[in-house]
Order: structure tokens, then sequence, then C-alpha cells
């Protein structure tokens, strides 16, 4: 029976040493509470470490936690105190951290902390290995294991593997400078499908994938040789109706049965009846803005001094990562400003800030929620801010106002919020006093239907979404016209190539034979395609044909001394068992020279793109440009070239990343229908990547064994995956 792998750096439950004791408790709020229903369901294991150092688990306890942590359906990855340091505190927070949250003046670019992350990863994949089999469904989650996915991939090619960012994705110009950019991208490519809150974030993963990595990207899948990868956005929900509940008891709390924060909550409200609160929770990070709220908050009452002493600032700085250098400066700095304002500011009545540096326990956090009027929530950058979500459900009532940072992801979700930009202390000074004069039917108005999406889009349906959606990113075949070119097919198809009195191979190059280069010049045969070919060639019933739409000079300087055949220019050129090219089209070439004006326009305009000329046509390569500019351009002079050429006799191919203009009368179709017509053959192949291939396939006699390279829509009758792929079914060939 198949079952569900979860992996996340830490396990969904906290382990306890006491007196040689061993207790275990499960984590309450975020990814835990999220996946409670894909952990549950079925059988499932949960990965991670278990937050106990190899140096402080006691001698003897190993077999115990073992024991403990399987009663919660976990497994421990085992890190040593010196892994922790490189891979959480080193790599994952200082360098990733904040970098994909913009803070790239505390990014730090160690290599022994990048080459520590990697061997952490290795062993959260080595963990998931031994483990996993085949129909099991991998979920990996957030920015500390990125490299895991293909890490695995490599190892189970067919196994089902999701992956899930917490945080932002920065935009290509900041992702950039990451000196490991490239590994970070092939390692989250091992996953069939990527979950980021926002379109934003998917955005930005996409344009960086297409840049430093050269791939192509069809709105959100990205096609790798062997397979496709689905991008899709996945807005992280809240437990609805746990926080919503836990509001209503509260409020059905008597006189005398309140927490202790309650109470004093209620006093303060009393003796101030029209006085406001102001409820500011986050993390302790710089990531949250709290020194600038705090700034904007003594802006605010610079600005309307008339509301000193009837606002109330509470904050709850919940302590984080005070290992990291940064976040000490932080607390630092937010213990002066929180001094400094109350002490400028404080009456014998008033404080006007509250500042707690604590976690606090459930029950008071919904009495903080309950309690107070206004949420006031500015992130500088925030994958989601779940703490907005939580409020607006706890409002039973529907009133209350949430100002909230147009940065953080959730106000993607919760436009009804009074959404500012976090550096506009105007614009937040403003929307206090706005949220201070709000009618209450204003607030409902606002607040019922934010409540009504977060009950209905709740974190168990953001789980179960991914799930789905991973589940029908494996099963699905991409309605492709051809089928995958199965081993049962190969076999049948070698015992028919066997049989064959006559055969005849029709093999294109580029993306077929051979990878991209950069520079087309560069893409030359390497030495095992060169023995393939002459094996192939020797074979006295096989004829084999490379058919390109290179030009004829440089296939004869690649192939010099060969004597099997070449058709290139798309079939304007023949050059049969070693002899000279000859024409085997009547083409003219005289329009050249009214085109070559125009595509020079475009090399000057699209910095990398560049002219091939070949005998007879024209092709301009983009492939060295930028991808989404390049493609553009491609679009532009597909445009200039189809209203130029209308009564001369032409057409444009649409290649990858190249567009060539050539005479209509020519094609790979009818050069391949030409060579078959001179024999009799009982065994037709043809093999191909590019749109050119296309006319081949389609013109071919049915009986004819058509095969494309890649997943896309082809006339085909069969598909392969790649290069590899293809030299592969030629090599049985040659065994033959």
């Amino acid at each position: 029976m198949s079952k569900t792998i979860i992996i996340s750096n830490r396990l969904p439950v906290q382990l306890q040493i006491s007196d040689g004791g061993l207790q275990a408790i499960p984590s309450v709020g975020g990814l835990a509470t999220g996946m409670k229903s894909v952990h549950s369901d079925g059988e499932s294991l949960w990965i991670g470490w278990s937050g106990l150092t190899d140096e402080e688990i006691p001698d003897g306890l190993e077999g115990e936690i073992d024991k403990a942590l399987e009663a919660h359906g976990c497994s421990k990855v085992r890190l040593t105190k010196k892994e922790v340091n490189g891979f959480y505190f080193g790599f994952s927070n200082r360098t990733v951290w904040p970098l994909f949250h913009y803070f790239m003046e505390y990014s730090e670019f160690e290599l022994s902390n990048w080459e520590i992350y990697e061997a952490v990863n290795q062993k959260f994949a080595n963990a998931i290995l031994e483990v996993a089999e085949e129909d099991d469904v991998i979920w990996v989650h957030d920015y500390q294991l990125m490299l895991v996915p293909e890490m695995v991939r490599k190892q189970r090619p067919e196994v089902s593997i999701g992956f899930f960012l917490h945080i932002p994705f920065p935009s290509y110009e900041i992702f950039r400078t990451l000196p490991w950019r490239r590994e970070v991208l092939r390692g989250l490519l091992g996953s069939d499908l990527i979950g980021f809150h926002t379109y934003d974030y998917e955005r930005h993963f996409l344009s960086s994938v297409r840049r430093l990595l050269g791939l192509e990207v069809s709105f959100n899948e990205i096609h790798l040789e062997e397979r496709i990868v689905k991008v899709d956005s996945f807005p992280m929900g809240i437990d609805y109706k746990k926080f919503h509940q836990a509001a209503l008891d509260h409020s059905k709390l008597k006189a005398g049965e309140e927490s202790d924060l309650k109470r004093r909550l209620n006093t303060h409200k009393a003796s101030t009846p029209n006085a406001k609160f102001f409820l500011s929770i986050d993390r302790l990070d710089y990531t949250k803005g709290i020194a600038k709220r705090i700034n904007a908050f003594e802006y605010f009452l610079q600005k309307y001094p008339e509301y000193k002493e009837k606002v109330r600032l509470i904050i709850l700085a919940v302590p984080s990562r005070s290992k990291v250098p940064q976040y000490q400066k932080l607390k630092k700095e937010i213990d002066e400003l929180v001094g400094r304002i109350n002490g400028e500011l404080s009456t014998v009545s008033w404080t006007p800030i509250w500042y707690f540096y604590r976690s606090l326990p459930f029950d008071n956090l919904i009495d903080l929620y309950t309690s107070c009027d206004i949420a006031w929530l500015t992130p500088i950058r925030d994958g989601m801010n779940l703490v907005a979500k939580e409020y607006i459900a706890t409002r039973t009532d529907q009133s209350g106002v949430l100002i909230l940072s147009e940065m953080a992801g959730s106000a993607n979700e919760m436009n009804e919020a009074l959404l500012i930009n976090p550096n506009n202390f105007e614009q937040i000074a403003d929307a206090l006093h706005q949220a201070i004069n709000m009618p209450k039917e204003e607030q409902v108005a606002r607040n019922v239907p934010m409540q009504k999406r977060l009950e209905r889009y709740n974190v168990e349906k953001w789980a179960n979404d991914f799930m789905d959606s991973l589940k029908v990113q494996k099963k699905q075949d991409f309605s492709f016209v051809a089928r995958r070119l199965s081993v049962d097919q190969t076999n049948t198809l070698m015992k028919d190539y066997r049989k064959a009195g006559n055969r005849i191979l029709f093999l294109d190059y580029d993306g077929t034979l051979a990878g991209f280069k950069n520079d087309p010049q560069k893409a030359s045969p390497d030495s095992e395609l060169l023995d393939l070919l002459d094996e192939l060639h020797k074979q006295t019933r096989t004829d084999i044909f490379l058919i390109s739409g290179r030009d004829k000079d440089t296939f004869t300087r690649w192939f010099e001394g060969k004597q099997y055949s070449m058709i290139v220019e798309h079939g304007v050129w023949i050059a049969e068992k070693g002899e000279p090219f000859q024409l085997l089209e009547n083409v003219k070439n005289d329009w050249m020279a009214k085109i070559r004006p125009v595509l020079e326009s475009f090399v000057d305009r699209t910095p990398g793109s560049f002219i091939e000329d070949k005998n007879y046509s024209l092709a301009w390569h983009y492939r060295s440009t930028d991808p989404d500019f390049g493609q553009k351009r491609a679009s532009e002079l597909n445009t200039v070239l189809t209203s130029l050429i209308a009564n001369d006799d032409l057409s444009v191919l649409n290649g990858n990343k190249v567009v060539e203009i050539k005479s209509s009368n020519v094609n790979k179709g009818r050069a391949a229908l030409r060579m078959i017509s001179r024999k009799s053959y009982d065994f037709i192949f043809a093999i191909g990547d590019d749109w050119t291939d296309e006319f081949m396939f389609q013109d071919l006699p049915k009986e004819a064994i058509t095969v494309k390279v890649g997943r896309m829509k082809t006339q085909a009758r069969y598909y392969v995956d790649g290069i590899g792929n293809v030299r592969e079914l030629l090599k049985r060939f040659t065994s033959i």
C-alpha cells in the first residue's frame, strides 16, 4: 500500500528530556496543524529533525526517542551541533532567509555553510530513500530542504514528489546574486509539483528558471527532457474552526473565569471606554518591520496628538533565532525604541506601548485577538502572515479592523483589509486614523467576506488541494497525440526492424542526436555519436539519412569522410554515401537581400541574438538572449516577416529559439517522401524534436514509425523523453 511521506526541517512533536525520562508532545499551530489531515489520513510518515543534536541525546536514550516518535508517525534525522549551526543557523537563516526576503545586506555567502547545507539535505534525502517505495507520495517542505527533491529523484525517478515553499521566492534580480542559484533551482526541479503561497512568488520562480537554466516554460509548466514540472500557488490557510470556536468560548466565560491577562485588558478598557487597542503580533524578525511600526506609531501620535491617552499599542514579539547576530541587534533596537517612546510620552495613567518579548499560550492569544480593536500587521516582506487570518477568524461579532502590509502574502486574499505600504508613515498614520473612526457597519462589511473566505479555504483545504494536484500531476498524460515508447513497444519495434528487408532511418540532428548550444557551430558530434552512426551505416539493409535544417558547409566539415547520407537546409541539399552535396530542390535565394536587413535590425535591438546565413535560407537565433525578451522579439519578427513575404513564396519556421525564413516548397516531409519513393522499404523510421520535423511525421506513410523527442503535441506516433533515450534506442538498432 502506498504511503505519504512528509519531510520538514522540524518534526511536529517536541521532545522533552527531564530526570532521564522522555516525553513527546505534539506541536500546535503552523505546519503541524496544516498537515494534520494529510498525516493522519491513511498510512503516512513524517521525517525531520527532532530538535536535539547528537550531543544533547543522553546515552541509552536513542531507542526510546525512536519509539516515542514512532508513536506519532514520525522518524528522525540525526544532526550534530556543527550541522545545525552550518545548515540551519548558517545557510538557511543567514543566506536564504534574508535573501528571499530582500534583505540582501544581511545575506552571507559562506562556502562552508553551503557545503554543510548540501550534506544535511543529503541526510534528509537518504532518510526518505530508506523507506520510500515506488508508489509513495513525498511532500518536502520549505527553504531548509530545497536540494532534497533532486537528490531523491536521482535514486527514485518514478516516485511522486511535491515541494512547498513557505517563504517568498524573490525576483530574478535578487535570486541571481546567490552563488549556488543553479544548484538550488535544479534541486527544486526534482519535484513534480512546486507550490508557493502567491502567484507573484510563482512568477519569480519561473522567471529564474527561464533565465538561469534556459528551460522552456509554458504557462506554469517547466519542460525538462524526461518530464514536466508543474508550478502553482496554494495560499496557506488556518484552522478556522479552532480559532473561531475558541473566541466563541471566550465570549461565554463568566466573571471570574477569565484569564489574568483578559481581566487586566478588561480593566484598562473599562477605565477608558473610548480607548482603542492596537495589536501587533510577530516573531522577532527583521522581516516583520516591528521597529518601523514603532516609529510609525510615534509619527501617528505626532500627526494626530488628540489620540494620546486614547490608544495603546500592544506588541507581542515572539523570540526567534536569538543566536543570529542580526536578531540580537534587532532586539536591542526594539527594546531601546519602546523604552524611549514610553519614557517620553507616558503619563501617570497611560503607557503608549505594552511590549511583551515572549511566546504566549493559545488561550492568551485568543484574549488578545478578541480584546484588541485593531490588528496592525505591517511586515516589510512576509511569505503569508497567518496572524492576520487568525485575528479575523476570532472576530465573532464581525467587528474589528485589520491593517495589513501589502508586502504580506495574505494581502492577496484579504483585499477588504486596510492595505498599506509599511515604508509609508504618512499612509500608515492615516490608516490608523481611519481604523479608529471606522463605523461598525463598515467593519462588518469588510470582515464578513474575509471570514467566509478563510472558513472555506482553511488549512486542511490547502493541504488537500496540494496533495490532489500532486496526484493529478503524476497521473496525467498531458494530452499528447503521441504515446510514450514503452519497453514493450520498443521490443516490438526491434522485432520489426530485425525482420525488415529494407530499412530507412531519418534522423534529425539538433535536439535529437545532439544537444543545443548557444553557438550552433559548437554543437559538433561527439565520438559516441559518430561511432553510433558508423555502426548503423554498416548494416547492409539500412539506409540512414541525417535530416536537418543545418547548412551544407557545416555538415560537410563535421562529417568529412563519413559515408552516410545527409539532407540539409530542410530539404534543399542532399549528399549520398559520402558524395558532395547536390541540390535536391530548385530554389532561389535572391529574396535574401531584402530580408537580411530586417533580421539585422532585430539583432541590433536584441542583445545575444545573431543571424545564421545558409545557402537558401536565413535563420535568426535568440538562444543567448533573455528568454522573455527573446520570445517577445521573436513574436514581433514573425509579425513583420508575415507581412513582408506575403507574395514571395516564402515561409517562416519557428524552431527551438530560432526563426528561419525559407522557400515554401521545401520541407523535411517533402524530402523524406522523395527518398522512400526510390526503393521499396518495409521499415520506415523518423525521429525529431522540432516543429520542422512535424512535416516529416505528417507526410510519411501511416505505417512509418515516427518519434517525437520531448513531451509536446505532435503528429508523431510515439515520443521519448530526451537525447539520452534517442541514443539508447539507436544502440538497440545497432545490436541487431
